[in-house]
């Protein structure tokens, strides 16, 4: 869709991250609709036609529709802005492949892991057959929360946000309409970029599932990430994003270390991955969850973890430290995340080898396509496991069942 006005958008997920990006396109003068699943999160939004947003930004955001209608919250707008976890992006997928109209940009603010790749699979799957572009950001624009009912604030945005979009070759029409609203935005080579270069699977289940008895006694009441990240916990993350880069080297991805990361971002130093979490000022004061059930687990794991797995162990990449979080998360909660997650197979990616993978995301094209069975649960290549709601069963010692 090619547009010289200004773009009309639709914010999906009226969460902390929802509210402030509506309002904030909203102050820039932008015409903007609110969706949200439930009525009672948007009731004060609806009732007041806007947003007062504070921070960096200030003022109220007038918005032209609030609503729990989807097919009124997209029609006639240029962009939708996905903006809710991870976990709701196949609700929204199959939701929208009845009113999704030609030419529309959807993005995934942010997709996690492989979270474009499983928007277009659903998408293929449901037999959706207009032209529209799909993508995904790296990582989510702002720091921002809901403080009181129709109030959000803005506490900082970042200097660069990484986009992709699926398949690469319509990366620049996303840029290009995004660019001016967003200068912050980024155009990535392509969606493993974006997918592998996500952070939030190195620093968030790890430090959360190590201090669960923390967590639990004290309700959170410790800061996440200078007490509850101490030196052997900070060793167990460097060996997730030891894991991570190893997925991604054997891809052909160049992507940041964790450490490079947080240099890149926050201009941090360290000789270690627990040094520079310790040297960073940002995190002062950034309270550890209240309660195990968090997004840190039932998004991170299944949306991060567990296709950076199923991808390494098509591609014969090892992933030990990673496969132990995802079994002790799917004990912690009872919920077999292996299934739940985003395997190689909802990716649309099972049994390509690793150049069929980076023509694909270049091009949408499957050239060859070799389905194969690609168990779940093994661990290494000495124990597999079985996952039944959290209940971890050895099953036998050695090789992987294909």
């Amino acid at each position: 869709m090619f547009f010289e006005r200004k773009p009309k958008f639709a914010v999906l997920g009226a969460g902390h991250g929802g509210q402030a990006m509506a309002a904030h396109l909203a102050l820039m003068g932008y015409e903007v609709n609110l969706f949200n699943k439930t009525a009672t999160r948007i009731e004060a939004v609806r009732k007041i036609g806007g947003i007062h947003l504070s921070g960096v930004f200030n003022g109220f955001g007038k918005l032209k529709k609030v609503t729990t209608d989807l097919r009124q919250a997209i029609a006639g707008v240029d962009i939708i802005m996905i903006v809710t976890p991870a976990t709701a992006h196949e609700f929204f997928a199959r939701a929208l492949v009845p009113v999704l109209e030609d030419g529309q940009i959807v993005v995934l603010n942010p997709g996690r892991t492989g979270g474009a790749l499983e928007f277009a699979q659903i998408l293929k799957e449901e037999g959706f057959k207009k032209k529209c572009y799909i993508a995904e950001t790296q990582t989510f624009l702002y720091a921002s929360r809901v403080i009181g009912p129709a109030q959000a604030r803005i506490f900082g945005l970042k200097n660069i946000v990484p986009i992709a979009a699926f398949p690469a070759v319509d990366t620049p029409v996303v840029y290009n309409k995004l660019h001016r609203v967003f200068p912050q935005f980024t155009p990535a080579k392509n969606i493993l970029k974006t997918s592998l270069e996500n952070i939030g699977a190195v620093f968030h289940p790890v430090p959360t599932i190590l201090n669960v008895g923390r967590i639990e006694s004290t309700r959170g009441d410790f800061t996440y990430y200078h007490e509850g990240i101490s030196p052997s916990v900070a060793r167990f993350a460097q060996m997730v994003d030891d894991e991570r880069m190893a997925v991604a080297l054997r891809l052909g991805v160049d992507v940041l270390t964790a450490r490079d990361w947080m240099r890149k971002v926050y201009g941090v130093q360290g000789n270690t991955l627990y040094e520079v979490f310790q040297n960073n000022r940002q995190y002062d004061g950034i309270k550890a969850p209240a309660t195990i059930d968090h997004r840190y687990i039932y998004e991170d794991v299944p949306m991060s973890l567990v296709p950076i797995s199923s991808l390494g162990r098509m591609l014969g990449v090892p992933t030990p430290a990673i496969n132990t979080i995802i079994d002790m998360a799917c004990l912690l909660h009872e919920r077999d995340y292996w299934a739940i997650g985003r395997t190689v197979e909802k990716l649309g990616l099972a049994g390509m080898t690793v150049k069929e993978i980076q023509s694909y995301v270049e091009t949408g094209k499957v050239k060859v396509r070799r389905p194969s069975k690609v168990s779940r649960f093994t661990v290494g290549s000495e124990v597999e496991r079985v996952v039944d709601l959290g209940h971890i069963i050895r099953e036998r010692e050695g090789g992987v069942d294909n």
